[in-house]
């Protein structure tokens, strides 16, 4: 049917920009992502234990998915109340697609981990066994282990007239067992596996059988692993004596782990968070994983105790969650992996001249991670320890443990300065790490609000006032990603040092209202969501139209992780038809169609996926010649422009728009070595390279290159 709608359109060329087969759906353009991670498991270019972070991702990416999305679609289902999308898919469809799209990826996924990975791994000496391909000393080794520091930890459910069905716990790693009990006959238990233990476990070769208890548990130089679950399922006796144990059978329940927070009715937001992480653990069942040894008997006890229907149910040839082989990435093998690099730090930050000095004298422009995060981690150290620093405001979305940022605000409070932090709580499975932040900060003294109600916080922006002989001077950074000294290694994200006064005052301005009670709307130079953000794109869009038709040089050009916006995407539609060329590279979902004709042929659609998340958001606009550069924190998604507190800000530096134009968003545009090119079908295909054509891969040539961004200062 999707297939026939795309002939359609393809055959037609429908004017109407609001006809819902010119849109893709959100959630099967978002598994069409996720198809790109595990092509790049896929990809023998990359060095074998990279391959198998991308697998996990793979994984991890969909269990997530599966609690919030396909969740949600089940809540609509149910509720027979929903929003139409603009491809007006009903949940109930796109649920069936989903499985239908997803099923034979999955296969994918695990012929990639049997067939090819645990090969390779082999040959490189590190093998994942099953627990029958161990030593007798290995077995028993492993079975002093695990009565020394498993079989405590471990509590068997019964299931029967006397025993309710036990709560299984979301992610949670789970065996049925099946025993024989001579007085009254077959029984059924539930045995949950912690997760305070590593899912592979180190095993000894059998020359160092008597050193294992030495070297223990977490010792990474032993390159045997077995899985926890089959060193407990080879166990069992020990904890059902007098029963014979017939077998048991891995299992994974994935729920509903986005609760509905009542915001307007919580009298501490704190609380109400605190109280839907502890909820997670108890939400509708949305996927129920199972080995494909468990027999029908126990498949149907598991189905109807967890109330799922036929198609919730996935059975899986090998390991359940795959996501935990990222585990291996802990292995000492350099060689194995993707080659370090130094980070780069800008020519004017690399001297002990004060920051605010520098920031004084140029605006600084910083391209994570091929630039060096300490910058902005030495910016708040030495805005808390100037004498002349009076205060400190800043965002808080993705913090991170042990955060060297959160440390410096927490210094500045007690030198004395005024610090007001927004710790996003509904920052979505990080709440808990931010509730920990936040109540560090406040014992510190630290003015904290927990965001709007109704809205998340996902600017990310910091201020400093200082005292100068001229007067109050404001020192801004503004960025594309968060705070977060870990994921800046793995992010490749913007960010932007400057003084500029009237950027200076609108940052106070959202500051005021993020803290306050201000309703300001309008701003001089930052485009603010939700506000004016959609409506400032859109009439930049409709100026690129105008431009056009005045000039016939209309060009854009978009980076950012997601497009979805129907607004938006129909002003990008009117463009492409009054010939615009517009260039889009989102990494992850595009519920536009490029190559339309009459509606898109104007547009092209990439998306990169490769080492580094792409992460940064640019928005340019050629503007007859006066060109415009937005980066900022947003997506053009319903709920950036809608539900979020959402910011994006200006480059008029020349140098430095020059700078992102043509080293950094021109090179990510022409890679043709790990782009795909989007067709109208929502599928992608590898960007084919001209004959005489350079290869690029974008990301190896800003390693290269990193800091080329810096001569424009």
């Amino acid at each position: 049917m999707v297939m026939d709608s795309i002939k359609q359109i393809l055959g037609s060329s429908p004017q109407d920009l609001s006809d819902p087969d010119l849109y893709l759906n959100r959630e099967l353009s978002w598994l069409k992502f996720n198809d790109r991670v595990l092509e790049e498991a896929l990809d023998e270019t990359h060095p074998l234990l990279e391959r198998l972070k991308f697998l996990a991702i793979f994984s991890s990416n969909l269990d997530e998915f599966y609690m919030i999305r396909v969740s949600g679609l089940r809540r609509q289902m149910e509720a027979a109340t929903h929003k139409t999308p603009p491809d007006e898919l009903l949940p109930s469809e796109q649920i069936a697609l989903i499985r239908q799209q997803l099923l034979p990826k999955l296969d994918e996924q695990y012929d990639c981990w049997q067939n090819d990975l645990l090969p390779k791994l082999k040959k490189q000496g590190i093998r994942i066994l099953h627990y029958e391909q161990l030593k007798r000393k290995q077995r028993k080794l492993l079975r002093r282990y695990f009565k020394k520091e498993i079989y405590p930890a471990l509590t068997p459910l019964a299931f029967d007239p006397g025993h309710p069905f036990p709560h299984i716990s979301n992610l949670s790693m789970n065996l049925a067992v099946v025993v024989q009990d001579p007085k009254h006959g077959q029984r059924f238990a539930r045995l949950k596996v912690p997760k305070i233990y590593p899912r592979l476990i180190s095993i000894p070769s059998e020359e160092k059988a008597d050193e294992f208890q030495e070297l223990g548990l977490d010792e990474r130089n032993l390159t045997n692993f077995v899985w926890l679950e089959e060193v407990v399922k080879a166990n069992l006796d020990l904890l059902f004596p007098g029963l014979k144990i017939e077998a048991a059978y891995p299992f994974r329940v994935t729920r509903d782990a986005d609760p509905e927070i009542e915001e307007d009715e919580a009298s501490d937001l704190l609380a109400a968070i605190e109280e839907s992480v502890r909820e997670r653990q108890f939400g509708s069942a949305i996927r129920l994983e199972i080995d494909k040894s468990m027999p029908d008997q126990v498949r149907e006890i598991l189905q109807t105790n967890l109330d799922v229907a036929s198609y919730q149910i996935y059975v899986v040839d090998g390991p359940i969650g795959l996501s935990d082989v990222m585990e291996l990435m802990g292995i000492n093998r350099p060689e194995l992996k993707d080659v370090p690099f130094k980070p780069a730090i800008p020519p004017a930050l690399s001297t002990e001249e004060s920051m605010f000095s520098v920031i004084r004298r140029k605006n600084i422009l910083m391209y994570h991670p091929y630039d060096s995060f300490d910058p902005v981690i030495r910016f708040i150290r030495e805005a808390a320890r100037d004498p002349e620093v009076l205060a400190i405001k800043m965002t808080l979305y993705r913090v991170g443990p042990d955060s060297p940022v959160v440390a410096a605000l927490m210094d500045a409070r007690e030198n004395g300065k005024q610090v007001a932090v927004l710790v996003e709580l509904k920052a979505r499975f990080d709440e808990e790490n931010n509730i920990i932040w936040a109540r560090s900060l406040e014992r510190a003294g630290v003015h904290v609000v927990y965001g709007l109600v109704g809205l998340k916080t996902h600017a990310k922006v910091s201020v400093v006032i200082r005292h100068e002989p001229e007067g109050i001077r404001r020192y801004i950074h503004l960025a594309t990603g968060n705070y977060n000294d870990v994921t800046a290694r793995v992010y490749s994200d913007l960010g932007y040092f400057t003084c500029d006064p009237a950027l200076g005052k609108d940052v106070t301005a959202l500051f005021n209202g993020l803290t306050g009670y201000s309703r300001k709307e309008e701003y001089k130079k930052l485009l603010v969501a939700p506000g004016d953000m959609q409506k400032g794109i859109i009439s930049r869009i409709d100026r690129e139209i105008k431009s056009h038709q005045e000039n016939g040089d209309g060009y854009l050009a978009f980076k950012m992780n997601s497009l979805v916006d129907h607004p938006c995407i129909e002003a990008l539609y009117r463009a492409s038809q009054a010939g615009v060329k517009v260039d889009i590279q989102a990494r992850g979902i595009c519920c536009l169609r490029p190559g339309i004709s009459g509606i898109s042929e104007n547009i092209t659609v990439t998306s990169i996926v490769g080492r580094f998340l792409e992460h940064a958001r640019i928005f340019y606009f050629r503007n007859g010649g006066d060109e415009e550069i937005l980066l900022g924190s947003a997506d053009l998604m319903p709920r950036n422009l809608y539900r979020r507190v959402e910011t994006l800000f200006p480059i008029e530096d020349v140098g430095i728009k020059n700078s992102i134009r043509d080293e950094i968003l021109r090179i990510h545009l022409k890679d043709n070595t790990k782009a795909r090119l989007m067709l109208a079908d929502g599928s992608y295909e590898p960007v084919v390279k001209g004959e005489n054509e350079e290869a690029y891969n974008s990301q190896e040539w800003m390693i290269k290159n990193r800091g080329i961004w810096h001569h424009a200062e």
